[in-house]
């Protein structure tokens, strides 16, 4: 093939990956080798590339890689996520464009709209991540709705119900008013608002005395059924026994009393609301108040609002205020700060609710999953600081409340045959349900015949978590079919890579599925990545325009340099702060390897002796590879991805490109030797698989352009490299010739001597002397010869190594009066400079009133100009 001048990802990319496709390196059976199994966190089926997802598949794609080149089964399972909540919000206001109101359709009618959405626009996030060199087993694919995933959803629901861990409850829930259904507590977000604390009078039945109750919602008054005083509190037992009056709608409410009233907060009297509120609903329980709920589902106000039926909480909240205020019964009001829970999903506003629904009792399902992570360490989080984030949750868990008033999703197996909402029964057929049914009726001494007619399926979902706890069990067909061989084989899987956002929505709760259907753990590897922020730290998001499209990222640096990019800064748990320039910098990295390759495949081959330079060059980047390489492993091993990546970065840029390729070099429009290029296109091999795993488009590249290979020998499916010996010996003796060099090339660049002037070296002091490394020196200095001497060389230029002193004499090589010329002016002015600190120094009212930072520094300016006038006039007598 011929080589191209410069590396060009667009031509690059699709074509190695349709080769590794058309091969089917990424395919995966189970067989005789160690599995690595990675099963991808499912990205909503409405979703599209965004740089979390960039960041987390890139991730999980570098573990792939390394695991498949180490010999290992590697499997990664793709798929995504029905979505419930935000899929039925994209087809409900998709059918509205179209003038179609879901109201007017069948569950069926709405269902066919849901799949044709799906068909269309599910999945592309998928394509996306090919792009981005994502080497999943895409034959594997899985939707949480295909049927078997749905089957695995429905069997768990009817065998946890039979455990008797499913129940159906009449209870306060978190209402989304905008998604129209129920969420979960963990769905609900909570974040300080400002609003305003109303202080309202209501009046004493009977009396003209009155009593000044603090609420943030007026317009939930209509919805009070009594006040509660504190029976503590002296300033309101007169009121004890009595009624009062709620104001507009003038019921008549008794006053209750109970210790739950804080007597310090507001007025020391609440109206209690048992409808709208969690801690007024276990009131009204406590005291057998009526329960009047005065919204509708869309949070409108419904009968009970009287004149405000059909408009918003909000309109009515600033409504109701007016004319509790036109009434005399608004007393003041109060900036107030308070937290208001909001929907993750929609955003909305969440209404406290009372309704009937699916709950799984968690307490004890929660037990072996809490073990597993903070005492046996059999999964283990990283970074380890979310155990204590784990541990809070888990251990203050609540019955989770899994049933959803939507159509897309599971529809909960539980099926009516009465007249009443408790006659029903849990199957995973309507045909075994009719059995269990009838059943029933029978037992219950009633002689009636039913049919599938008789029954009434319940209309609600499920939660989608409900299902994608399953995922690592039922992508391999686990809960169907418990004992197949893939299951087996695959489960449970190595690592699970995920944002520490979902660690209990999903992370806990696989945990808790893991050990209730498979009674083990479902990974044993959490690495929680961050958030990716922009550069002043704001989350990036649709709405603050601060989130760059993934896919012309990749078209302007290639997916490489958008790996590299992310990967860069990107420490385990830590927030990314992305800025382009990190995508720029792996593009440039990809241009150095691409160049580099070119210097060697350009060098011209001769069956000649091998210098002594380049031999030693070699011995040492076999030595230097090798202690890179375990640096490299324990980082992987810690899941320090980011510094992997870094260690590689330094290998290949500073040691490969900048040192050994200088030594090993052949002379300008001279043949390299056989023997050395032989070792360097094995030592840019073995970079090349490191490389692999963080920049798979352009290693593969350079690995097919370095000798004719058949698909057996692609690097996608080659030998990770094994960590041999380290010469520690050796990477001493280079580091010391390395400042040697440095100092023979300072003194180039101060004094203006062309690289191609040859120069001598004379060494003082030979104890630490890196003599084991003169070929390089000579080499990459452009020394004629290496000296040994006892005392200071005059007229010479002097550096210092360590103990070691180092004079290159300059005749000829520089005009040493000009030198000498330059030398004076300069110490000429670093005299006058300490004068003047000095003088400044001297005065006690400036070193007694500065601050004492700035007289530190004052007092190393000093310091700073009196070594460099004792290096001056150094260099001055070696002159003279």
């Amino acid at each position: 093939m011929e080589i191209p001048s410069k590396y060009d990802s667009s031509k690059v990319e699709q074509r190695w990956y349709d080769y590794w496709m058309e091969h089917g390196f990424f395919n995966s059976k189970p067989d005789d080798r160690e599995p690595y199994t990675i099963v991808i966190p499912p990205p909503n089926v409405t979703g599209v590339l965004h740089m979390g997802h960039m960041l987390n598949n890139t991730i999980q794609d570098v573990l792939i890689r390394k695991a498949r080149l180490e010999g290992k089964n590697a499997c990664w399972v793709p798929g995504t996520d029905h979505a419930s909540i935000a899929t039925e919000a994209k087809v409900v206001a998709k059918l509205k464009e179209e003038g179609i109101n879901k109201a007017d359709l069948t569950r069926e009618e709405f269902l066919k709209h849901a799949w044709d959405w799906t068909d269309e626009y599910g999945g592309v996030i998928l394509q996306q991540l090919k792009k981005l060199g994502c080497s999943c087993d895409w034959d594997r694919t899985k939707f949480t709705m295909d049927d078997d995933m749905s089957a695995s959803v429905i069997k768990v629901f009817v065998d946890l119900y039979a455990k008797g861990l499913i129940y159906r409850g009449y209870r306060m829930v978190n209402w989304d008013p905008e998604a129209k259904t129920t969420l979960s507590d963990e769905e609900v977000h909570y974040e300080e608002r400002q609003g305003l604390l109303y202080y309202l009078s209501y009046e004493i039945e009977g009396s003209d005395e009155k009593v000044t109750i603090a609420t943030t919602r007026p317009e939930t008054i209509l919805g009070d059924t009594a006040i509660c005083i504190n029976p503590n509190d002296d300033r309101y037992a007169h009121l004890k026994g009595k009624k009062a009056i709620v104001p507009i709608c003038n019921r008549v409410i008794p006053i209750i009393e109970d210790d739950y009233v804080d007597m310090e907060f507001g007025t020391g009297c609440l109206k209690v609301t048992p409808a709208h509120d969690e801690n007024d609903k276990a009131l009204g329980e406590k005291h057998h108040l009526e329960i009047i709920d005065i919204f509708n589902d869309d949070a409108s106000l419904n009968s009970f609002g009287m004149h405000y039926e059909g408009k918003d909480r909000f309109v009515v909240r600033k409504e109701i205020a007016e004319e509790l205020k036109e009434k005399g019964f608004l007393v003041k009001t109060e900036q107030h700060t308070n937290k208001v829970g909001t929907s993750e999903r929609t955003k909305a506003v969440i209404e406290p609710r009372l309704s009937d629904q699916w709950f799984l009792k968690m307490e004890d399902l929660a037990k072996p999953a809490i073990d597993a992570v903070l005492k046996t360490g059999e999964v283990k989080l990283f970074p380890k600081k979310f155990e204590s984030t784990y541990r809070h949750w888990m251990e203050n868990i609540r019955d989770w409340n899994i049933s959803r008033q939507l159509w897309w999703g599971q529809q909960i197996p539980a099926y009516y045959y009465g007249d009443g909402e408790e006659d029903f029964v849990v199957a995973e057929s309507k045909e075994k349900a009719l059995e269990l049914a009838q059943q029933a009726v029978i037992s219950s001494g009633v002689e009636r015949s039913l049919t599938t007619d008789d029954l009434r399926q319940d209309s609600d979902v499920l939660d989608t978590w409900f299902s994608s706890w399953l995922w690592p069990i039922s992508v391999f067909g686990g809960i169907l079919d418990p004992d197949n061989e893939e299951v087996n084989y695959y489960y449970p899987t190595n690592d699970l890579v995920t944002g520490p956002d979902i660690l209990f929505f999903w992370v806990a709760r696989m945990i808790v599925a893991g050990y209730e259907f498979r009674n083990e753990r479902p990974y044993e590897n959490v690495y929680l990545t961050g958030l990716v922020r922009d550069k002043q730290r704001r989350k990036m998001s649709k709405q603050l325009g601060n989130s760059p499209d993934a896919l012309k990222l990749i078209e302007e640096y290639g997916a490489d340099g958008v790996r590299v990019g992310l990967l860069l800064s990107s420490a385990a748990g830590n927030d990314l702060m992305f800025d382009e320039a990190l995508c720029q910098q792996g593009k440039n990295f990809a241009n150095k390897i691409w160049n580099a390759f070119r210097l060697v495949k350009g060098w011209e081959v001769a069956d000649i002796e091998q210098p002594q330079a380049a031999q030693l060059g070699i011995e040492w980047y076999r030595a230097k590879f090798n202690q890179t390489l375990a640096e490299i492993e324990d980082h992987y091993s810690k899941y320090r991805i980011s510094d992997a990546l870094m260690a590689i970065y330094k290998l290949v840029w500073d040691d490969f490109c900048s040192w050994f390729l200088e030594i090993v070099k052949p002379e300008y429009q001279k043949p390299i030797d056989k023997k050395t290029l032989v070792e360097i296109v094995h030592l840019f091999e073995e970079n090349l698989k490191l490389l692999h795993p963080f920049m798979p488009f352009l290693s593969e590249e350079v690995w097919q352009h370095m000798a004719e290979r058949t698909p057996e020998q692609a690097l996608c499916i080659a030998d990770w490299p094994k960590v041999g010996a380290t010469d520690s010996g050796l990477l001493n003796d280079f580091e010391f010739a390395t400042e040697i060099i440095s100092g023979v090339r300072n003194i180039r660049k101060e004094k203006n001597i062309a690289n191609k002037e040859v120069l001598e070296l004379m060494e003082l002091n030979g104890e630490d002397s890196g003599s084991k490394m003169d070929a390089i020196i000579t080499k990459l200095g452009n020394l004629s010869t290496i000296e040994t001497v006892d005392t200071a060389v005059d007229g010479a230029l002097s550096f210092r190594v360590k103990s070691n002193e180092y004079f290159i004499p300059i005749a000829g090589a520089i005009d040493v009066d000009a030198e000498i010329q330059k030398i004076n002016e300069e110490l000429k002015y670093t005299k006058g400079f300490l004068q003047s600190v000095q003088k400044k120094l001297s005065n006690e009212r400036f070193v007694n009133n500065a601050p004492p930072k700035v007289v530190e520094m004052e007092r190393k300016k000093v310091a700073d100009a009196e070594a460099k006038i004792q290096t001056l006039e150094k260099s001055l007598a070696s002159l003279g």
